[in-house]
């Protein structure tokens, strides 16, 4: 009922003004306003609504319009003038003159009275603002653009945000001094702590979703020097069309302080090799594992195999998929790939034609202490699932590794390099592409230090850093996984292939801006100590042996490490051997580990 008297105050507020618009002109240009002119302005009555009912102008919500809604009214204005020119022909003493004048009158007064309710309404938000402001966190925002714009507008609109638009920051200079829904761009991002102090903010959104990741980093940088909560606007797009709000601005996400593009993909040029064919992802149910899964889901695969030994994992990624996608064949195991018999079981009864191998153990510390563990793991089940692909006829085989396999000094990083020379060496034995796919740590899988970090901040610190001055190559899962897939279409058998990851980034200082960015000072009300470095854990890491060399792909991100002349019959007996050893839980393993892995540098503190 509400809607609809709102519709009627407008018809009778554009009867007033078709009414008055003739009145006035007729009185100024000496026309007659009885007998039939007063037949014909009842019909221009008539045809106003008409035409405002065919435009859908009564419908409009007009405290949020703008051009475009004016622009209706100006089409039912030419409308008019169209019908008081003809108008013109008929009654005595009516000219043009007097029709222009008209549809002016009616344009200015149609537009008045829908502008004085924008204004009602700007008013009665702005009286509801300045009573609940002291309720309210006081922001800055960053960005006098688009984005910057609709996030004060929907804050002046809703009181549901508990924020107040207290000033607009901008590197447009033209910006300077002018305002963005009544807010000041008051000035650059040079000033964010002068203003952030002198203003009082509570809290700092920054608003520029279409901006390059290093101006994200430095501006960043600048808004953690003010101690103040900072977050940061969602894709321009999603806010848009009605997918984020202003309750959903997120925190300032680690990526966002990596001073580099996500690397991008275009999974649909390269996922033609996946579509139609029965998929194995081993580990499937892991934080690559199960992102892997969910790509490939999604483009259309025959049959997708998962195999974890982790039960709870594969089948949270398995009622994922069931949930999405409920026409995928999708098919779940629980097995080791160190079960070479169970491994070749799966290989004769499901017949994949596509392998993606992500099963490991890759926590660095453990297996500083349970090495028997990493090679018969990592070691023999990637031997196992490699050497069952091959004698099965699989198309391609893809491994997960990591750049810790190069000159290693943990024998995590040891297996994983003898897990590239396996496959290398598998490539030459059997028809099947094998590669690996080699890169840094990942954002957010589980066992990574964000997590940790965030775990730590929530429960009062200290942030605890093994060195000061390590580094680490970072990339989020989904970055890694597009990575792995596109490797997969590149295989032409035996590469490893490497990221572009960016500048490393100083592990110190991530501690420092997490502590930041969740309104916290560090030392003060967080700490951070320095524990001193973890058996097996590098100072830095490094992406390729020297010996390896760089070729570039299509992909300008993406280069490939030069394969290396492994003599496959001394690197099985030794496999074997050391397997041998492994399972009779030697205290030697290290040792046997170096022999084969010459530039594994053994840690003696473990």
């Amino acid at each position: 009922m509400k809607k609809w008297f709102k519709i009627l105050l407008y018809l009778i507020g554009d009867v007033i003004c078709v009414s008055l618009a003739w009145l006035l002109s007729s009185i100024l240009m000496s026309v007659p306003i009885i007998g039939n002119a007063l037949i014909w302005g009842g019909i221009a009555i008539a045809l106003v609504i008409g035409v405002n009912f065919l435009l859908k102008v009564y419908f409009i919500i007009w405290q949020y319009a703008g051009l475009a809604s004016v622009f209706r009214l100006f089409i039912t204005t030419i409308v008019y003038a169209i019908y008081c020119v003809a108008v013109s022909v008929i009654i005595e003493k009516a000219t043009i003159e007097w029709a222009i004048i008209n549809a002016g009158a009616l344009l200015i007064g149609m537009c008045a009275i829908r502008y004085l309710i924008k204004m009602f309404y700007s008013v009665k938000t702005y009286n509801k603002i300045k009573k609940a402001s002291e309720n309210q966190k006081r922001v800055m925002i960053i960005g006098a653009g688009s984005a910057g714009s609709m996030l004060i507008h929907e804050m002046n609109v809703s009181i549901k945000t508990q924020r107040y638009p207290a000033c607009v920051i901008d590197d447009d200079k033209n910006k300077i001094g002018r305002y963005v829904n009544g807010v000041k761009v008051v000035g650059d991002t040079t000033e964010i702590g002068y203003y952030a102090e002198k203003l009082n903010v509570d809290e700092i959104i920054i608003a520029m979703p279409s901006v390059e990741k290093t101006v994200i980093k430095r501006i960043v940088e600048e808004c953690n020097k003010t101690k103040k909560a900072v977050k940061i606007l969602p894709g321009i797009y999603q806010f848009t069309i009605g997918q984020v709000q202003v309750s959903d601005i997120k925190p300032v996400s680690i990526t966002d302080l990596l001073g580099r593009e996500q690397v991008k993909v275009n999974l649909d040029e390269i996922m033609g090799y996946i579509e139609g064919k029965i998929v194995l992802v081993t580990g499937g149910g892991g934080s690559i594992g199960s992102e892997l899964c969910r790509q490939i889901a999604n483009h259309n695969p025959k049959h997708l195999i998962i195999l974890d030994i982790y039960e709870n994992n594969a089948y949270d990624i398995q009622q994922e998929l069931v949930r999405k996608l409920p026409n995928l064949k999708l098919t779940t195991l629980i097995a080791s790939v160190r079960d070479r018999k169970k491994i070749e079981n799966v290989f004769e009864k499901y017949r994949p034609e596509i392998v993606f191998h992500a099963a490991a153990h890759k926590h660095v510390p453990l297996m500083e202490t349970s090495p028997n563990e990493a090679v018969k793991n990592n070691v023999g089940g990637t031997f196992n699932v490699a050497d069952t692909a091959g004698k099965y006829g699989v198309e391609r085989f893809i491994l997960i590794s990591t750049d810790k396999a190069v000159n290693p000094t943990n024998v995590m990083g040891a297996t994983k390099r003898i897990c590239e020379m396996i496959i290398q060496t598998m490539d030459k034995k059997y028809k099947t592409e094998y590669v690996a796919v080699r890169f840094g740590n990942v954002l957010g899988s589980n066992g990574s230090v964000i997590p940790l970090f965030k775990r730590q901040i929530e429960e009062g610190g200290p942030i605890t850093v093994t060195h000061k001055d390590i580094v680490r190559y970072f990339m989020t899962i989904p970055e890694a996984v597009s990575l792995v897939l596109q490797a997969g279409a590149y295989a032409k058998g035996g590469e490893i292939f490497v990221l572009d990851m960016g500048e490393p980034v100083k592990i110190y200082d991530l501690a420092i801006n997490m502590i930041k960015l969740s309104g916290l000072e560090p030392f003060i009300d967080i700490d951070v100590k320095v524990t001193g470095l973890r058996p097996g854990e590098k100072l830095y890491e490094e992406r390729l042996m020297d010996e390896e060399g760089l070729n570039k792909t299509q992909n300008e991100k993406i280069s490939i490490g030069k394969p290396l002349e492994i003599d496959s019959e001394i690197l099985y007996k030794k496999i074997e051997e050391l397997l041998i050893e492994a399972k009779g839980e030697t205290e030697k393993m290290k040792e046997l580990v170096h022999d084969l892995v010459p530039t594994y540098k053994i840690d003696s503190r473990a």
